[in-house]
Formats: structure tokens, sequence, C-alpha cells
């Protein structure tokens, strides 16, 4: 065959006749817990006109479907980032198409997460245009454990939904004031936003959030959510306000969210901590908590403006 029948490389939106398709081989790209999630994505999208797929996008060879990459989108003008199972030429096609794309929608912001192992993977994402936004040490520790309390420092904790919203959104701006967990997310991402995020990954996880009261003011924030299908629960938000660190609320907080899920009978809390944040990984550390994956949190920032808290 000569250079002048070599058929091109065509990177296209799927049309509708390829979504099947195009779907099943972006599934192939995933493990069996990613598959899952990606199947409950898909679900979400059923009734959705053919213009909410616009972020799905394929690579053809002599017009054979060679590769899909999907960009998902999520409230609030964010989008989760699916990548292909395609290798070499097809792969940077896709990812050129996605990065393309999304900076011309309004998203604030497409991520995915990987394992340190996906060194290469990384390297690809980061030739495209991704930015680190946070690497994370996932811990996991017993209910029943307590920290050691130098002094007693007797905490209230009042529902989260009891405060107006404007109230949990200027206290979550206060918990993240100079906090050290994922700086370059929180740059990014106003608090709405953020709140909205916290919102998206249990509907039902705020029946165990908390405004965080000692000595008859607010001082802080302890988020909790239930994971029935690993058996814990997971410590989603645990922050004070920059007024009350350093005088040993903070480990009067753990033992209270962890006092909090051993009395719903659970066995085991979760969590994920930025690797930057020393002291958090100190005092998760002292209370007997340890690792067991790290992840890697990459994101393009797109096209679209801030969200900010409505006035």
């Amino acid at each position: 065959m000569t250079s002048s029948q070599v058929t091109p490389l065509e990177t296209v939106q799927c049309p509708p006749s390829l979504r099947r398709e195009a779907l099943l081989q972006l599934a192939a790209a995933h493990d069996s817990e990613q598959q899952t999630a990606l199947s409950e994505a898909v679900k979400a999208m059923y009734d959705l006109p053919d213009e909410q797929w616009g972020g799905l996008w394929i690579s053809l060879d002599a017009g054979r479907l060679k590769g899909a990459i999907w960009v998902q989108p999520l409230p609030m003008n964010m989008a989760q980032l699916w990548l292909p199972k395609a290798e070499g030429a097809h792969a940077h096609a896709l990812l050129h198409a996605a990065y393309r794309w999304v900076n011309n929608q309004p998203i604030r912001l497409c991520h995915l997460t990987l394992s340190p192992q996906a060194a290469e993977t990384e390297a690809l994402l980061l030739e495209h245009g991704m930015q680190r936004l946070a690497n994370l040490a996932h811990l996991t520790g017993s209910s029943r454990r307590r920290l050691v309390m130098k002094e007693a420092r007797p905490l209230s904790l009042q529902p989260f939904g009891e405060i107006s919203q404007t109230q949990q959104l200027a206290l979550l701006a206060a918990v993240g004031h100079d906090s050290l967990d994922s700086r370059p997310l929180r740059d990014v991402l106003s608090v709405q936003e953020l709140l909205t995020g916290f919102h998206q990954q249990d509907p039902q996880a705020p029946q165990h959030w908390y405004t965080v009261n000692y000595q008859d003011a607010v001082a802080g924030v302890l988020l909790l959510a239930p994971r029935p299908s690993l058996g814990r629960w997971e410590l989603m938000l645990m922050g004070l306000a920059p007024e009350w660190r350093g005088i040993g609320l903070g480990r009067a907080l753990l033992n209270s969210a962890l006092e909090l899920a051993q009395q719903a009978g659970v066995q085991e809390v979760m969590l994920a901590v930025d690797n930057v944040n020393l002291p958090a990984k100190r005092l998760y550390q002292e209370a007997g908590f340890v690792h067991y994956a790290q992840q890697r949190l990459l994101a393009w920032k797109g096209g679209g403006g801030r969200s900010e808290a409505p006035q």
C-alpha cells in the first residue's frame, strides 16, 4: 500500500449508532469496580437527549471503531473523564479531541483519579494538559480506638442542616482557610461547588453531617457518610476554623467521629488525606489508621467560570 492509499486516523463525536459499541469498548478499559461506576453513569444518561452525549468521542481507522473516550457531564458544570483502551496514536488523538472539547464547554473541572502504578498514563495525561491536584492517601482505622486527651475538650454536635445555606458555606470557607488538603482543588472550586460535590457522593449522607460547637461557638464541621457495601463509614471532612486550631480540638473531634461510627455498629472508618497534610496524617496514624491505597487526582480546567455561592 502506498502512502497515498493510507486511510487517515479519524476522531469524531460518537454518533448514536455507534454509542453502544463505544461504551462497551470504554468499559473494557477499566476494572470491575470502575465498570460498575461507568454502568451507573451511563444509566443516569438514558433519558437525556443526544446532545448531552457530546463528550463521547471515538477514533476510527478505515471506518472501524478503534477507541473511545468520554467526558461524563456532572452537575455544577463539572465532569469526569473515562479513559480509552486505545494506545498510541489513537490514545493521543482521543485525548486531544476531549481536551479541546472541554475547553470549549462551560465545564469548570474535568477530573479523574489514578493509582501510583499508572505512571505512563499520568505522563500521557500531563502531556495533554492535565494538572495534578492532589496525591491522596487512603486510610482505614478501627472505630473502637480513641486518642488520649491531655485536657478535656467537650464538643457538641449539631445537625449541619439546621443552619442556613449561607451559614454552611461560610463555615466551610472558614474550615478551608489555610487548609493543607487539596489546595490546588480549593483554588479552582468555589465553596458552593465543594459542598455540591459532597452531596453528589451520597445524597443520604447529610443525615450524618454536623457543625461542631465548642464553648458556645461554632468551631468546625464533621461530615460522615455510611458506605454499606464496604461495611465502613467514611470520614468525608473533618475541619476546624483557624481560631480553633492547635488547642486539641482536632483530637476531640476525631474521637467524636469514631464514637459515632461505633455507636452505629460500624467497625471501621475510612478517609482520604492529602499527602502534604502531614499534621492530619500524624493525627490519624496516632489513632491507629493504616494506609491501604494511594490515588492521584488530576484534572483539566475547562472553559467554565467559577460558580460562586448565591447571595
